[in-house]
Formats: structure tokens, C-alpha cells, sequence
């Protein structure tokens, strides 16, 4: 059964920015699917075990973003 879990980053302004962050996130080991809302900087992974804010926030720091 999948956890879900949503995250906000700031930073992002464009698809180029939605890409990079899922790309990133969708990297973390157990991730199963990942959603972006531009319009609001939200963030939904489903993930099979919970998530650690420091994976998450890694992986969007390395895609050049922020968690809020």
C-alpha cells in the first residue's frame, strides 16, 4: 500500500522546473509516482514507505529548488 505525501517548493516558474523536480524526486529509492502543481509549488509522491523531509529535500536541491 502507498504513502502519500505532499511537500511545497519554491522556485519553480515553468514545465522545465515541474521536469527537473519529478525527475529528481522520482530518483529517491521506493517512489512511485510523483505530482507537481506549478500553479502553487505543491508536491505529491506516493512512495511505498514514508518519506524522510531530508530525501525529499535533497533531491529538489539538486534539481536546483527549494522545500518551503
Amino acid at each position: 500500500m502507498s504513502v502519500s505525501s505532499t511537500w511545497t517548493v519554491a522556485g519553480m516558474t515553468c514545465e522545465h522546473c515541474v521536469a527537473s523536480v519529478t525527475e529528481e524526486i522520482s530518483e529517491i529509492p521506493g517512489v512511485e509516482s510523483v505530482r507537481v502543481t506549478l500553479e502553487d509549488g505543491s508536491v505529491v509522491v506516493d512512495s511505498a514507505q514514508p518519506l524522510e523531509r531530508e530525501q525529499v529535500s535533497a533531491a529538489v536541491t539538486e534539481a536546483g529548488y527549494r522545500l518551503s
